[in-house]
């Protein structure tokens, strides 16, 4: 047998002998972090520097700014353009990451709703639209029901959802028409009488020929392509346009775009920027499930004032507005909260000849 004793190592020669040999060596390679990396790196050692100062400062830690980067970089890589307008919301529409601003007062727009329109509006500026040449009608096929109440008061009542027809003439210079299933023809415009639509679904009302050009309220194609394409010189314009016509100002001026958006056919830019100016209003929230006159269901875009909730209803997948809806919020004699008391979709949007020629079917 052996008896020899294992040699003992010289630990202390190996390791001297080994830094050494490193030494002769090229540093290693150090991987390139992305922007969205280093982002949350620095986001994290920011948070570590708050943990250590020291007890007699006050910190606040807010989670929601965290959360809502990580679904921003999340779809990134798949999605690329879609997100950068989401990110530059983001960024843009807060002074400080924990916070939202809030333009004019009232209630605070929410993050989510920011996002959301900013993809609207990228799709609608992408959209293919043939122009509609001065002379044309611009027609609107829609499905509507709006509800109706006695001069008494007491409980709504919503009629069936039925056909509404409008042609509107592009420059102005021809009367239009407006055609509901069950009511006679009622020309809109030029001839006498002269009826006036105070809104979607709105009864024409008997007025006179002024010789005011088109507005906010009563559009016509060439005025709505008219219309800026910066959202904040739109937005001034639509509050001037629509100042002393009761509600809020906020208010006023999201009516004022669902109105253009149900009932006019604007460009591809002029449409993208009514959504970013809708952004621009205080109080506009998500709603995740809705549906349009159809049942078509789709995600939308909603404002509550005085006890009554508007909602813009869009496609999921193509952002294309589907219809609006409008639902109580309060309970009240005209019926409980969750009353539906207006319902629209839209058909088609095309341009016309004429007035009462009905296009071939073009989806919006």
């Amino acid at each position: 047998m052996n008896t020899t004793p294992r040699r003992r190592t010289d630990h202390r020669s190996e390791e001297t002998e080994r830094l050494g040999l490193a030494d002769l060596l090229p540093p290693p390679p150090v991987p390139g972090l992305g922007p969205d990396r280093e982002l949350l790196l620095r986001e994290a050692l920011l948070r570590k520097a708050a943990l250590a100062e020291p007890s007699g400062r006050v910190t606040t830690r807010a989670s929601r700014p965290r959360r809502r980067l990580v679904r921003v970089i999340v779809p990134a890589v798949a999605c690329t353009l879609a997100v950068c307008g989401v990110v530059a919301a983001n960024l843009t529409d807060t002074p400080g990451r924990g916070t939202t601003a809030v333009t004019g007062g009232g209630t605070p727009r929410t993050p989510e709703a920011t996002q959301l329109l900013d993809r609207i509006a990228l799709a609608a500026a992408e959209k293919k639209q043939p122009a509609v040449r001065s002379g044309q009608f611009v027609y609107v096929e829609s499905k509507v029901a709006y509800a109706g109440q006695s001069a008494a008061g007491g409980p709504i009542t919503m009629p069936p959802v039925h056909t509404r027809q409008v042609w509107l003439s592009a420059d102005g210079s021809r009367p239009g028409l407006l055609r509901e299933a069950g009511r006679p023809d009622t020309p809109l415009g030029a001839d006498a009488p002269v009826y006036t639509l105070d809104g979607p679904g709105a009864t024409p009302r008997p007025s006179s020929l002024g010789k005011e050009g088109p507005s906010i309220d009563d559009p016509t194609y060439e005025y709505v392509a008219s219309l800026p394409t910066d959202p904040d010189a739109l937005l001034k314009l639509i509050r001037d346009e629509t100042r002393g016509q009761g509600q809020d100002p906020d208010q006023r001026a999201f009516t004022a775009i669902g109105d253009l958006l149900a009932e006019t056919w604007a460009p591809p830019q002029v449409s993208s920027a009514l959504y970013k100016a809708a952004a621009k209003i205080p109080g506009v929230t998500v709603i995740h499930a809705a549906a349009d006159a159809t049942g078509r269901e789709g995600v939308a875009v909603a404002r509550t004032a005085h006890g009554r909730q508007t909602q813009w209803i869009f496609d999921r997948t193509t952002y294309a507005f589907l219809g609006e809806r409008s639902v109580l919020t309060e309970a009240g004699d005209a019926g409980p909260a969750g009353t539906v008391v207006g319902t629209s979709a839209v058909l088609t949007k095309a341009a016309v000849g004429r007035a009462g020629v009905t296009p071939a079917p073009t989806t919006t």
